[in-house]
């Protein structure tokens, strides 16, 4: 009888590392919000950056249900429930010296959604990068969604 070897392999998974934010300096997020559109990527170029910046001290473990209680705090307008906020991060492409944008998720004011615990680390955000977040009303997502019907 022949001997036979049984091997068991651990799984490994990507662990959620928790900051310990009494022991770890925050980073400075850099958060620019339109209501209704992402900013243009040119407005980024030739080291210019938007006019309407939101300066956040957060950590990498910060999810997205945090930057949009954060960004709810300053703009009252945005309370509303299902205000809708879409999150991008604006990062440097180095092969074209310019930059790019990466849609990373989104979130509903008073609705839970997928996005909601999604954090900067998992969303592959780089110390340096920018954030950029449409604000669509409620009012407004409708009409957008009466007229995408339509076609």
């Amino acid at each position: 009888m022949a001997n036979v070897e049984s091997m068991v392999v651990e799984e490994k998974q990507p662990s959620s590392k928790l900051v310990d934010r009494e022991k770890t300096c925050p980073l400075l997020l850099r958060v620019f919000c339109s209501t209704g559109r992402h900013s243009s990527i040119s407005e980024y170029a030739h080291g210019n950056v938007p006019t309407n910046e939101l300066q956040i001290y957060t950590w990498q473990d910060a999810t997205l249900r945090e930057l949009t209680s954060l960004v709810r705090d300053v703009n009252p307008e945005t309370r509303k429930k299902g205000t809708y906020f879409d999150f991008a991060v604006v990062f440097p492409d180095p092969h074209y010296r310019t930059y790019r944008m990466r849609d990373i998720g989104t979130t509903c004011s008073g609705i839970k959604g997928a996005d909601d615990l999604k954090t900067l680390a998992a969303a592959k955000f780089c110390i340096g990068d920018y954030m950029d977040i449409s604000i669509t009303p409620p009012n407004r997502m409708a009409v957008q969604m009466r007229r995408s019907r339509q076609y």
